[in-house]
């Protein structure tokens, strides 16, 4: 007879409205594999991540107690009318790893926390405990009286010269590298400070940093080339210091000793475009002369196992420091090298076993970073547990998914319920359950077309069943090159001395397995090059104001038109700007801050969350006003703005390119932050068309892509090739590599087993080679 606690199989979704979903029920069954598939925007990370995965971990938060939710992000409950059976839910997504620029592989890993223990420990001679080898505390002395409070009564003891180890460089603080300043990017010497001689992003002299300056001394109607030594040291290098302006008590302090607080202490990676173009032109960064660039204290770096200090040993590939540990015998510290040993042998499974524990995380890719937080999950002794990943082979090579599937099986087969979110077609074949959403993108899906086996999904006539089988064939015949963009002697990261050419007006694509070089060859060597836009992976930075017509440019010419056509000004027509409902200030939703519980959102009811004033919408183009047209899909605004009264030729083009990169179901005023990974993606392939640009640099253009869209992407790629334009595509997708041109192969493997260039030239010639991996992945594919 069946346990009654036995019968809890399944976990019931019932009337899920979050995003697009369309009042979806249905019913996941646990400690099984289920993949969720569907055309990009067909709602599956809507169903997955925000109703599911979200429910769960605001349910577990509700356990802590007020106190303890004061300090947690306060998670809206999903707009779902139940959900039944749901267990603890852990997200491993692609986020990317933090933006601190002390932050590395090791330190995200707690594998360089390992190390640090093991050369307190083993290493000669002796130099302190495990915080002398940490690069984030530095060493403080102190003299004087210690007062410790003990049970009602005070302590004193006089120290003399107390030390607290760190290991942090004192010179670089931990960061490896050194700044140097172009003063000519900082200020203009033949401006005066009120003439706005200073040119870093947020100082101008018209408000309080006007005050500031002048309550501080410094002359402000003076050129700052005329400043004397002393003047331009309290202009530049101050400390902060406390000043009296007006009445008032103000910090004053030096403009680059304010820069590299709030600037440099940040990941490039993360900073604002324009933060991000200032620093890059301001500031040099050079290897730290004292340390090497090992942001380490001499006495740390002094210390060494079996010859080795703990710099040379992060430097290692984790390959090569897998081998190094498995070599120590250590009996006293059996137990921390059996960790360290597990930890690194986890890296090298999930074929990561290229990188080095020195690797800043911020340089690591979206698949890179979600693959690293998997880390923690393999050998966690959790059972019963939901494990829910977004396209985790993105960044995986063919060779590579295979592995990705094993661990992915492991998982399940321990008990727990895996939840993946997911598009390639070898990984929906190991489920034990697909769930299918569509039957189109945005307004057009949000509904289940399918639930069952692999098996039935083939029988099945959804997009995705019909798309399973789908092969794209090698062309018969390939474009010939113009020309070619030379690189030579290319040696960034583990790319060995590379010389070669890539081909002009063509598609080439460049491929190899994760960890190969090829980010490095191209990032490294094409993407920086006059007339070359590149099109990375980066998160799309963007506020819940954020939407599709304003990133991509289309709203200026829409509201200049507005303005146009009724005599008034382009602001009003801003929801950021004059034209806001003062009610919502432009948000069209009214929050609600509820101290330790949820923030409530509801729709602001002066502009019926219209966003805008009723003024505003008084005033019309082609009959409509601004609120109706945000509220149209890319496809219906392309064809209001293409004629008739309402022509905008200026907006009509930028929504051909957002139609064209298949964006046309998205609505112009959605907020960014509900688009999926894959839309954004295109989102900014569509917005840096409009450059003019002769060479087009793609990153994994398929990222978030269903098999259909692979279709259309292929076909944008030859309209942008046949315009006279020049693509370079770094990809891993076969269908991709089918399309090709001209195919450029990195390896043979990865990290110091690649950064060779293995294969150059046709498709064909690759397939009929069966030369490398991916040559032997591609005949696969294609069926040869």
């Amino acid at each position: 007879m069946t346990h009654t606690a036995d019968e809890h199989d399944l976990i019931r979704v019932l009337g899920a409205r979050e995003n697009n979903l369309k009042d979806v029920s249905v019913e996941i069954p646990k400690r099984r594999l289920t993949v969720f598939t569907g055309v990009s925007g067909s709602g599956k990370s809507s169903l997955v991540f925000a109703t599911v995965a979200a429910e769960s971990q605001r349910l577990i938060n509700e356990t802590y107690s007020a106190f303890l939710q004061g300090f947690m992000p306060t998670l809206a409950r999903p707009d779902v009318d139940a959900l039944e059976g749901l267990t603890t839910a852990i997200i491993v997504d692609q986020e990317r790893l933090g933006a601190n620029p002390r932050s590395t592989v090791g330190t995200v890993t707690d594998a360089y926390a390992m190390l640090r223990i093991l050369f307190s420990r083993l290493g000669e001679p002796f130099v302190g405990p495990q915080t002398a080898f940490s690069f984030n505390i530095p060493t403080r002395r102190a003299s004087g009286v210690m007062t410790t409070e003990k049970g009602g009564r005070t302590e004193k003891e006089i120290v003399r010269d107390e030390v607290y180890l760190g290991g942090m460089c004192p010179r670089c603080e931990g960061t490896g590298s050194v700044n140097d300043f172009d003063l000519t990017a900082i200020y203009d010497a033949e401006k005066s400070l009120t003439d706005g001689a200073l040119l870093v992003p947020g100082y101008s002299m018209d408000g309080w940093y006007g005050r500031i300056f002048g309550g501080a001394g410094l002359p402000m109607d003076k050129p700052v080339g005329e400043f004397s030594d002393d003047e331009r040291e309290l202009l530049l290098n101050a400390e902060p210091t406390k000043i009296k302006v007006e009445g008032s008590n103000l910090t004053y302090e030096g403009v680059l000793t304010k820069v590299r607080k709030s600037m440099l202490s940040k990941d490039v990676e993360a900073m604002q475009p324009h933060v991000r173009r200032f620093v890059e032109s301001a500031v040099t960064f050079t290897r730290c002369p004292e340390c090497d660039g090992t942001r380490l204290t001499a006495a740390a770096l002094s210390s060494k196992i079996d010859g080795v200090n703990i710099a040379e040993v992060s430097a290692m590939q984790i390959t090569d420091l897998a081998a190094w540990v498995r070599d120590l015998e250590a009996p006293n510290a059996a137990p921390l090298l059996k960790g360290l040993r597990h930890t690194l042998d986890s890296f090298v499974a999930l074929g990561l076993g290229y990188l080095s524990l020195d690797r800043p995380s911020g340089t690591l890719s979206g698949g890179e970073s979600q693959r690293i937080k998997m880390l923690r999950h393999l050998g966690s002794s959790l059972t019963d547990v939901t494990y829910v990943f977004d396209e985790p082979t993105i960044g995986l090579h063919p060779h590579d998914i295979a592995r990705m599937n094993d661990l992915l099986l492991q998982l399940r087969d321990k008990g727990n319920t895996v939840l993946v979110v997911e598009h390639k077609p070898e990984s929906i074949a190991i489920a034990d359950h697909v769930v299918d959403l569509g039957p189109g993108a945005g307004s057009g899906g949000g509904e289940v077309v399918f639930e069952g086996t692999v098996d039935a999904l083939r029988e099945s006539d959804t997009m995705t069943g019909r798309h399973l089988h789908y092969r794209a064939s090698l062309k018969d015949e390939v474009r010939t090159a113009r020309g070619a963009l030379e690189v030579r002697g290319a040696s960034e990261h583990n790319l060995q001395d590379v010389d070669v050419d890539l081909p002009l007006g063509v598609l080439t694509v460049v491929t190899g397995v994760a960890g190969s070089g090829k980010s490095s060859l191209i990032h490294g060597s094409v993407a920086q090059r006059e007339g070359v836009v590149a099109i990375d992976q980066g998160a799309i930075k963007g506020s819940r104001r954020s939407n599709p017509a304003t990133y991509s440019g289309v709203l200026e010419p829409i509201r200049k038109a507005f303005a146009k056509a009724n005599g008034v000004k382009p602001a009003l027509f801003s929801a950021n700007s004059e034209g806001a409902c003062p009610a919502c200030k432009g948000n069209g939703v009214i929050y609600t801050e509820l101290g330790f519980m949820e923030t409530v959102s509801t729709p602001c009811e002066d502009c019926d969350g219209k966003r805008f004033q009723a003024s505003v919408l008084e005033y019309h183009l082609g009959g409509r006003d601004i609120s109706e047209v945000l509220a149209m899909s890319v496809a219906e605004a392309e064809a209001f703005f293409a004629d008739g009264d309402a022509s905008v030729p200026a907006a009509h083009r930028v929504l051909a390119r957002l139609a064209d990169v298949g964006l046309g179901y998205v609505k112009l005023g959605q907020p960014l932050t509900t688009l999926s990974g894959g839309e954004r993606q295109r989102l900014r392939l569509a917005a840096q068309m409009g450059d003019k640009a002769e060479v087009y640099v793609l990153d994994e253009p398929t990222t978030g892509l269903h098999l259909a869209d692979v279709e259309n992407l292929l076909g944008l790629l030859d309209r942008l090739v046949d315009s006279g334009r020049s693509v370079i595509v770094i990809e891993h997708h076969q269908a991709v590599m089918a399309h090709a041109d001209w195919i450029i192969d990195l390896g043979p493997g990865a990290g110091h087993d690649g950064g060779r260039v293995v294969f150059e030239g046709t498709p064909a010639d690759l397939v009929a080679a069966r030369s490398t991996l991916t040559g032997e992945h591609l005949a696969e594919y294609v069926g040869a």
